[in-house]
């Protein structure tokens, strides 16, 4: 299972878009064009839970968000 951290790399304000793509394996720029028109189309709403979940959701740590699946050898 992977998990969801704010991306060391890509990032353009806080990570968060670029490591919800990362998340879910698509390009961070279509993440970011969904949350601004996601942004205009709610009255701020998209804004005000980008800020939340940048203050929930944890950085990448230092080496990297890489995922090691330990039941593969079975």
């Amino acid at each position: 299972m992977k998990k969801l951290y704010r991306s060391t790399t890509e990032r353009q304000v806080s990570g968060l878009c670029g490591g919800i793509a990362a998340w879910l394996g698509v390009d961070p720029t279509v993440v970011r064009l969904i949350a601004v028109v996601a942004a205009l189309c709610s009255f701020g709403t998209v804004i005000a839970l980008y800020l939340i979940a940048s203050v929930i959701v944890p950085k990448e740590p230092i080496g990297g968000a890489e995922y090691y699946d330990h039941f593969s050898n079975y």
